[in-house]
């Protein structure tokens, strides 16, 4: 006869989880409470991880109810099969202990640790079904931020010494944003506007509707002087003709040089035309490099001083960090 289901318990969405007391008494650990980023609050946090675990765990996790009794205990190990930067480690324990909160987890590593293969990340233990129930979530999460974590990390390092900075986009798994860019923080990137709503970013398609550059960056103005929350004012350009009409307005806060780099028949970055723009606003505005932008041609952009380099590649096409979760009963 299979295991019977187990009902398990639900942390309250409202409030972070809280040292408890074990099932024998003995004092348990006290779980990661991390200043979370200002987007994503623990009712937004939660809804993340339970919509991921009605999405796995349906009606119920059959194969684990199927062959393992319901009091069986166990202990697992997370192991970095990669090297890279570790990311997601809240939010995997969230996944476990949405399912119990019994579980006693403890990290190895802290957020934005760095790893090598073979590395102990941390431990789970306690009962084997909430363990294996919540193992390929807690896993999704992990994995994907620290692959965005890591990619992050490779491309700012490649940007010193100099002084750009390392941005995302608005290029995310939707619904899934949050964390996406949590772990380019976590990653020592910078977060560009959040959504559609927290910044005016006048790109071509803007600037075509509204009836040229002048025209748009007057009516963002307008719209800026008669709102109540403070918006910084970028514009997308593609040409030296198109900087020198922004220039010639004004009002803005950065320039974004969009595409402004070209491979050669050699396949080497050709920056001059970056350069050209960089030198030409000469400080009057932010400055940032779009387009192209890879690890390997980061130190060429950085190097024709741009103030920001945005990459869409750090999200949209990250390749995760292999991590593996190994599960052995528990001593009696």
């Amino acid at each position: 006869m299979g295991a019977q289901h187990r009902d398990y318990a639900y942390p309250s969405p409202s409030s972070p989880f809280k040292e408890e007391v074990g099932r024998r008494g003995q004092q348990k650990h006290k779980p990661l409470t991390p200043m979370l980023p200002n987007y994503l609050s623990e009712s937004q946090l939660h809804q993340i991880i339970e919509h991921a675990l009605q999405e796995d765990l349906g009606a119920g996790d059959v194969t684990t109810q199927a062959t393992i009794p319901t009091n069986t205990e166990a202990e697992a190990v997370f192991i970095s099969k990669d090297t890279g930067i570790v990311a997601g480690l809240y939010v995997g324990e969230y996944a476990f202990r949405h399912l119990d909160t019994s579980l006693q987890i403890n990290w190895q590593v802290e957020e934005g640790e760095s790893v090598v293969p073979g590395a102990v990340i941390g431990t789970v233990k306690g009962y084997a079904h909430p363990i294996l129930s919540a193992e390929r979530v807690a896993l999704n999460f992990m994995q994907r931020m620290s692959g965005i974590a890591s990619a992050t990390n490779r491309m700012v390092q490649a940007a010193l010494p100099h002084k750009a900075k390392i941005l995302d986009t608005r290029k995310t798994v939707p619904g899934l944003r949050p964390l996406d860019k949590w772990a380019v923080d976590i990653g020592g990137g910078n977060n560009h506007r959040i959504g559609l709503y927290d910044m005016i970013l006048i790109k071509d398609n803007h600037i075509a509707s509204a009836g040229g550059i002048a025209e748009a960056i007057h009516a963002a103005n307008a719209f800026r002087a008669s709102h109540s929350t403070p918006l910084r004012i970028e514009i997308e350009t593609t040409s030296l003709d198109e900087v020198d009409e922004v220039i010639a307005v004004g009002n803005v806060d950065i320039v974004m040089l969009d595409n402004m780099t070209r491979f050669d028949e050699d396949g080497v970055l050709d920056t001059t035309l970056l350069q050209q723009a960089v030198k030409k606003i000469a400080g009057r505005f932010e400055t940032e490099a779009s387009g192209n932008v890879t690890e390997e041609t980061v130190p060429a952009i950085a190097a024709t001083g741009v103030d920001r380099i945005s990459s869409g590649a750090l999200t949209h096409s990250v390749k995760a960090l292999d991590i593996s979760l190994k599960v052995a009963l528990s001593p009696e």
